[in-house]
């Protein structure tokens, strides 16, 4: 059961970080960007395709680590019997 346990805080922890580096990775990009187009205004159009293409990479890696950490959540609940799982049938019988 500690097992069990142990892996729901890995799942909630290895999606946290991956969701924090994912929004730390699109600050930075935005960061440098914004600093790309005050030296530089008539690359304003190319920054702004190349940011988007990189966030959007960035997002996606963010949103994989969330499946990742359901699957598994849902894959430690499966070894988990449900709370009242029992029968209507087997209750009555051991009353």
């Amino acid at each position: 059961m500690i097992g069990v346990g142990l892996g729901y805080i890995g799942a909630g922890l290895c999606a946290g970080l991956c969701v924090l580096g994912a929004g730390l990775g699109i600050g930075k990009l935005a960061a440098a960007a914004l600093d790309g187009v005050a030296r530089q205004p008539e690359a304003a159009g190319s920054i702004q395709t190349l940011m988007i293409i990189t966030a959007a990479m960035c997002e996606g890696m963010g949103l994989l680590a969330l499946v990742i950490a359901f699957l598994a959540v849902s894959t430690l609940n499966k070894g988990i019997p449900a709370a009242g799982s029992s029968s209507p049938a087997s209750v009555a019988a051991s009353h």
